[in-house]
């Protein structure tokens, strides 16, 4: 399955590859070579550690490239300010257990529910996609679903919690 990303995505993925390589790279390297040079590799805690460091910034420097060379790039559409879109704050009333929540509406990637932020592909996030304010929505889980009520709609904070995901 491709991540649908916008090119905003791909240009953060993009500016963490290359911090990656031109800065930590260098680093975690030097750190291998220094805890190489303390002698007996055998009983030698530093080596490992630094070693391991250099191998998971390889990997997240491949897993990047490979979401990058995979995606599907969506375009952020224009929508009216009362209708949930891309990079918009929703909050819904979930009438079953008499609570609201809000929400920010983003790609797959940037999907964090513990931060409020719900990913287009989400069964939510899918429902309130092109609806608006007042609006009730159906949820479909499972056999069933539930149903959401749109209380309001705002353009989300620019904040820099856009981390991609780590896998």
């Amino acid at each position: 399955m491709y991540d649908r990303l916008t090119k905003g995505d791909i240009e953060k993925m993009q500016r963490e590859i290359d911090e990656r390589k031109l800065v930590l790279r260098k680093q975690l390297i030097g750190e291998v070579q220094e805890a190489r040079a303390q002698g007996d590799l055998s009983e030698n805690f530093e080596y490992y550690a630094a070693k391991r460091a250099k191998n998971q910034n390889e990997s997240r420097i491949r897993y990047l490239e490979r979401m990058i060379r995979t995606a599907q790039v969506i375009e952020e559409r224009a929508s009216a300010e009362d209708e949930v879109a891309m990079n918009k704050t929703v909050e819904v009333y979930f009438p079953e257990d008499d609570e609201t929540e809000e929400y920010r509406i983003v790609t797959t990637i940037r999907g964090n529910t513990l931060k409020g932020l719900i990913s287009i592909d989400s069964p939510l996030g899918k429902a309130l996609l092109r609806h608006h304010v007042g609006d009730t929505v159906h949820v479909p889980v499972g056999d069933g679903g539930y149903d959401v009520v749109i209380r309001s709609i705002s353009e989300a904070k620019a904040e820099d919690d856009d981390v991609i995901r780590s896998f």
